[in-house]
């Protein structure tokens, strides 16, 4: 098939790579979101896709918006079979769903109808799922509405990070991307209507939620340091009023009557903060101003004692 690419992040980059890689397939242009400015620096950076597509010799496009009637006419130019979308990060039009044979198709990582939108690897872990996966679905122009063509599967343990499981699904989002462009192909595809009323949605992440509220379960808090891993990352501060991230956590079985937020207990290798209720056990964190590091060394460090109180439980 002639296919036009559209995607923006990292997990965009599994389904190009996958598309380039076989011989059924055509890149016949990329689209992406424009270059923009980022990190301390604020230096303006390409987007992984882009990167990944300029580095094929792949012709990329950069609208700041894809609906206008100018992209449209270079849509229409270029004239693909069908549109492919993975996190591309814009919403097309009903004039771009219908241009091409076969429609528009996307890799979305969740297991439709759960968790639509913009973040939903990440709310798969923080709500403590046991699953998750990619459901390629038939777009129309609602958000992640469309009828599912296929969906795999991928479990969550209890230490797996939102790196991970993002890792993972690019991976098999990737190979079933391809299965589906056989199956559209060969007519084989039987959409499937999505149950509108079992629908969740992965709204945009905030800075807020990246501070640890200690009134929360163990658990909870667990889910949120893990999904928060490698990005966007979760914070607390200790009682000097530096912060601290916390990247490594381990459930514990232990309890506590302490005010949420005490450490209660230090090891060798960790040190344990009580919760709302239970207590978690903090494996790996970064001070202020410095690097990762094992919980291990921070403690040798002196860093923190058993009483201290960590952030502000919210009771």
């Amino acid at each position: 098939m002639r296919v036009v690419f559209m995607g923006t992040p990292v997990f965009a980059v599994g389904s190009l790579k996958a598309l380039t890689e076989s011989a059924k397939h055509e890149i016949i242009g990329v689209v992406t979101q424009p270059d923009r400015p980022k990190g301390r620096g604020n230096k303006v950076l390409q987007t992984p896709v882009k990167e990944y597509a300029l580095a094929k010799g792949f012709t990329v496009y950069q609208p700041l918006k894809v609906k206008t009637p100018e992209f449209v006419q270079v849509l229409r130019e270029l004239n693909p079979d069908i549109i492919v979308v993975a996190a591309f990060g814009q919403f097309l039009s009903q004039e771009i769903l219908s241009l091409p044979k076969y429609g528009c198709i996307n890799v979305h990582a969740s297991l439709l109808p759960k968790y639509r939108g913009a973040a939903p690897i990440q709310y798969a872990i923080i709500k403590g799922e046991k699953e998750s996966g990619v459901t390629i679905m038939q777009m129309d122009i609602g958000m992640d509405t469309g009828a599912m063509l296929d969906k795999v599967v991928v479990p969550i343990s209890d230490e797996l990070t939102m790196g991970q499981l993002h890792d993972e699904l690019m991976e098999k989002g990737a190979s079933l991307l391809l299965k589906v462009m056989d199956d559209i192909a060969s007519g084989k595809a039987k959409p499937v209507p999505q149950n509108n009323d079992e629908a969740t949605y992965a709204t945009l992440l905030n800075r807020s939620m990246e501070c640890i509220d200690w009134s929360k379960s163990a658990r909870e808090v667990h889910d949120l340091i893990r999904g928060f891993n490698p990005e966007p990352s979760t914070f607390t501060s200790l009682p000097n009023g530096k912060k601290l991230k916390l990247w490594g956590s381990r459930l514990t079985d232990k309890n506590s009557s302490a005010k949420p937020g005490t450490i209660i207990e230090i090891n060798k290798h960790s040190f344990l903060v009580a919760c709302g209720s239970g207590a978690i056990e903090i494996t790996e964190v970064q001070p202020e101003s410095k690097k990762r590091m094992l919980a291990q060394v921070f403690i040798n460090g002196r860093g923190i004692q058993v009483g201290d109180l960590l952030g502000q439980s919210r009771e």
